[in-house]
């Protein structure tokens, strides 16, 4: 449908611009054309110099049609602007190029250099119209250049046909979607997967991002959105896939260790990197490593690799097959303990296993011993765990386990909240000998922390007098360890 229709002056006559609401017609290439001011030329190639100021070329701007278009339509961003451009012999070209870096033109897919097609001696070097003009002058540096060459300072006017292939990601969904709404171009990017959080009014448009995605991002081949919170239980989530392939088995590499896995089944957060690597600094050979809530092993491998003893462990069948995958991939297999248990059934039994074996030995620890408990959501709840779980050993020297729990926080003061949650939990004093770390904001007003302290012998140990009635269980009921973790593996 017409909105209206107007006249505009041009040095060619009076043209007619016509003004349209979006429809499904605008893709017609007829109707575009009829869009076009007419006095555009019919080929790209350059205009005579110009004395007047340019008009405010926006140049970084898809046509106004395209808004509101949900099915992409790459012909519709076909765009003529208007350029400055410097006429250079060919033989100084080279030699030009990186003083005028800084004002030539800079568009994906665009040459900055173009044949002059008046003069096959000459070539055209296009500039950025927003830092160079008529009206404007060249710096000091351009200019000495250019009077060293002997080229002109004559600013000429060149026609550029700009196609959907010369716009970014951002200025194609900005000038789509609705204006003045949120644009999104962000995604996390997990192997060959871009994965989007997209928002209420982003929806009709979501194939056409996803397409977008796909088209502005080389190896990019699968586009989803999270369609829900993350599960609490196996921290996965349901998706759809926007645009692309189907295929969610992913392949990432992360602090020089590759993974693998199905990425519409586990949980794996790319912007968790820098977090991975942070916890893996503080280990050394040889020490002991509880991951209770393992994952496909992005702590657990690292450190398998650092010669750590690893127990990991996931609650998620799927995690757990992958965790299994990857430790055969990165050839760490000997060094890992599997195991795919709830994650309070992991402390209980195969921690406490494993710590009461190295508390029994008699000798004296070299090693330190890290559990790593990362499910924010709640792993605060399982500290409990921890309280009274051990017999207090003969000697004071025992070396007492460092736990690093995460945790979610919308307190002012996460650190501070983090810090009272585990204290409250443990019914005891942390502050005095803990530390906070700011991991991340997952969102407005809320904060990923993760809390660092070694357990108190008075919540690990049990009370010698209430030892027998509390904790000792029927030989049918203990767990035997030795048919779970080879000897080999286990702590001697």
């Amino acid at each position: 449908m017409w909105r209206f229709c107007s006249s505009v002056k041009t040095n060619q006559g009076t043209v007619n611009t016509l003004l349209l609401s979006f429809t499904t017609n605008l893709a017609n290439p007829a109707i575009r054309k009829l869009f076009s001011v007419h006095t555009r030329s019919r080929f790209a190639g350059m205009l005579p110099a110009a004395d007047a100021k340019y008009e405010n070329v926006d140049l970084y701007a898809p046509p106004a049609f395209v808004r509101g278009m949900t099915k992409l339509n790459r012909e519709a961003f076909k765009k003529s602007v208007s350029v400055p451009a410097l006429r250079v012999k060919k033989e100084i070209i080279n030699k030009l190029m990186k003083s005028l870096k800084s004002i030539a033109l800079q568009r994906p897919g665009v040459k900055r250099v173009v044949e002059d097609p008046t003069d096959e001696d000459h070539k055209l070097v296009l500039l950025d119209p927003y830092k160079i003009s008529p009206g404007a002058s060249f710096g000091e540096l351009e200019k000495n250049v250019l009077k060293e060459h002997n080229v002109s300072i004559e600013i000429h006017k060149y026609n550029l046909e700009m196609t959907y292939e010369n716009f970014k990601c951002e200025e194609i969904l900005r000038a789509v979607l609705p204006e003045g709404q949120d644009v999104t171009s962000g995604f996390s990017r997990v192997g060959h997967i871009a994965h989007m959080n997209l928002r209420e009014h982003q929806l009709p448009y979501k194939h056409l991002i996803g397409d977008v995605i796909i088209d502005k991002n080389p190896g990019v081949t699968s586009v989803v959105n999270k369609m829900n919170t993350i599960d609490s239980t196996y921290r996965n989530f349901q998706m759809e896939v926007l645009a692309g392939l189907e295929d969610m088995v992913a392949k990432v590499r992360e602090n020089n260790v590759t993974y693998e896995f199905d990425f519409s089944k586990v949980y794996w957060n790319p912007r968790l990197s820098t977090e991975h690597e942070r916890i893996v600094q503080l280990l050394k050979s040889g020490d002991l490593v509880f991951d209770v809530f393992a994952g496909v092993g992005p702590f657990a491998i690292p450190a398998a690799k650092k010669k750590c003893i690893v127990f990991a462990n996931d609650l998620n069948p799927e995690s757990h097959k992958w965790l299994q995958h990857n430790c055969k991939l990165n050839k760490v297999d000997q060094r890992v303990n599997l195991f795919n248990l709830d994650g309070r059934d992991f402390i209980t039994n195969i921690v406490k296993g494993q710590l009461a074996k190295l508390l029994n030995t008699g000798t004296e620890q070299n090693c330190g011993i890290h559990i790593i408990m990362n499910l924010p959501a709640l792993a605060v709840q399982f500290l409990d765990a921890f309280k009274n779980l051990l017999e207090e050993p003969d000697t004071s020297k025992a070396v007492l386990p460092h736990i690093h729990c995460y945790s979610f926080s919308k307190h002012d003061d996460p650190a501070e909240d983090v810090m009272k949650q585990a204290e409250d939990v443990l019914n005891c004093e942390l502050r005095s000998h803990c530390s906070v770390h700011l991991v991340r904001n997952v969102a407005p007003n809320k904060e990923m922390v993760c809390i660092t302290f070694q357990i108190p012998r008075e919540v690990i140990f049990q009370k010698q007098k209430e030892s027998k009635d509390v904790w000792e269980e029927p030989e049918s009921k203990r767990l035997k360890t030795s048919n779970i973790v080879s000897e080999d593996q286990s702590v001697s």
